[in-house]
């Protein structure tokens, strides 16, 4: 039964990937407002219905790799030592993601170019970054360190985060993203820790 439950779960994610590329593909190729939910549907292989059972609209199926990042985040802070303080936690599990990701990088680019561009898919991003936030609070809540509300810390952190990326696609992505992302945090840093 276990086995069944984890190759349907599978099958799920790959459905909800495969989904996930159309809609980028497809968004690059044509641009957000030339891009239909039938048309992301058609690319994947899946019926319409069967996007709407993994996505509520064509924005959440762009933005399908940014939920992956943020549970990945999320999830390596928790994976830290519990008496690692709150910052230097946050940086080590955005380090340890980051590692070897260069594809990933090419896509959060595309990404965030898009939602700089098109209102409803920044609205949706800054849903997910909020969600995020919340999710981030709690990992970092019973960590060690400096009296600071674990919302302000994760607020500043993916507020560095955000910088960075921004500040890495106005250099048309000339540096590593990694280095970007850490001279932010050791800026922001200063202030929080």
């Amino acid at each position: 039964m276990e086995s069944s439950v984890g190759l349907r779960e599978r099958k799920k994610e790959a459905t909800r990937q495969a989904v996930h590329e159309a809609a980028m593909r497809l968004t690059v190729e044509n641009g957000f407002d030339g891009v239909t939910i039938e048309a992301i549907a058609d690319a994947a292989g899946v019926s319409r219905r069967t996007f709407s059972n993994y996505f509520t609209n064509k924005e959440d199926a762009l933005l399908y790799g940014d939920e992956q990042h943020i549970t990945a985040l999320v999830r390596a802070v928790r994976e830290r030592p519990s008496d690692e303080p709150a910052w230097p936690a946050l940086r080590a599990a955005v380090a340890h993601l980051g590692h070897g990701r260069t594809p990933a990088e090419r896509e959060w680019a595309v990404r965030t170019r898009l939602a700089l561009r098109h209102p409803s898919l920044l609205a949706r991003q800054m849903a997910n970054h909020a969600a995020m936030e919340r999710d981030l609070a709690d990992a970092v809540a019973a960590r060690p360190g400096p009296a600071v509300r674990p919302v302000l810390v994760a607020a500043a952190f993916l507020t560095s985060l955000r910088i960075a990326m921004r500040l890495w696609i106005e250099e048309d992505l000339a540096r590593d993203l990694l280095s970007v992302i850490d001279e932010v945090l050791e800026e922001m840093e200063r202030g929080v820790a």
